[in-house]
Order: C-alpha cells, then sequence, then structure tokens
C-alpha cells in the first residue's frame, strides 16, 4: 500500500468515527441514537480490521469505493445500515447446473459496491 493510499484508507477510517461520534438518529430518541453510533463504529471497526492485510491495488481500490458509497448513502438517508437490495428470488433456478451457476453470477454482478462487504460480515 502506498503512502497516500494509506492516508487516504485512515482519513476515511478518520471521518467514520467522526460521523459516529456526531450522529442522531433520525427519530431522535437517545436510546436508538446510542445504539447507531455503537453500530457505526462497530461496523467500521470490522471492516476496517477484516481489510488490514489487503495489498492488491484494485481490491484496495475497490474497499475505498465501498466506504465512500456507505458514507454518503448513510448520511443522506440519515440511516447507518446498508439499504437493501431487491433482487428476484433464486427460486426458479434448478438446484444445480448451469442455471444456477449463471443466476449467481447475476447476483453477484449486480450487487451494489456498498453491499459488497456486507455480507462477508454479517
Amino acid at each position: 500500500m502506498t503512502l497516500a493510499t494509506r492516508q487516504e484508507v485512515l482519513g476515511l477510517y478518520r471521518k467514520v468515527l467522526q460521523i459516529a461520534k456526531n450522529w442522531q438518529s433520525a427519530s431522535g430518541q437517545i436510546e436508538e441514537t446510542m445504539r447507531e453510533k455503537e453500530y457505526i463504529r462497530n461496523e467500521a471497526r470490522t471492516l476496517f480490521r477484516k481489510n488490514r492485510n489487503v495489498t492488491d491495488p484494485e481490491l484496495i481500490k475497490q474497499c475505498i469505493e465501498e466506504c465512500e458509497a456507505r458514507i454518503e448513502i448513510g448520511l443522506h438517508y440519515n440511516i447507518p445500515y446498508p439499504r437493501p437490495i431487491h433482487l428476484p428470488p433464486m427460486g426458479l433456478a434448478h438446484k444445480q447446473g448451469r442455471t444456477l451457476r449463471h443466476q449467481e453470477k447475476l447476483r453477484k454482478i449486480s450487487k451494489p459496491i456498498y453491499l459488497k462487504s456486507h455480507d462477508e460480515v454479517s
């Protein structure tokens, strides 16, 4: 990881922690605000630690883009949790074979960048 990339990542981490510090829930309830602040801190800590040893520049770039997207979406909608995506269920595909592999590939491709690491952590 280059020095510039390292500084960018650490800056994002600081930004997320600052957002958590100043976070106010949409409902304005103190308990919910505290719960959401804790979620933001834990999610950031978990994802940044998980990706600490990533060395591939393309993968680092994807992680940075995901972090930036989640920050923007969280601030815009005032919801710290990842927004759900609506993909068609895989119930129509056979349990094996090309159709299932093709449908799994389509689901993976259509997944938004801000949810790439969400399933791995949850």
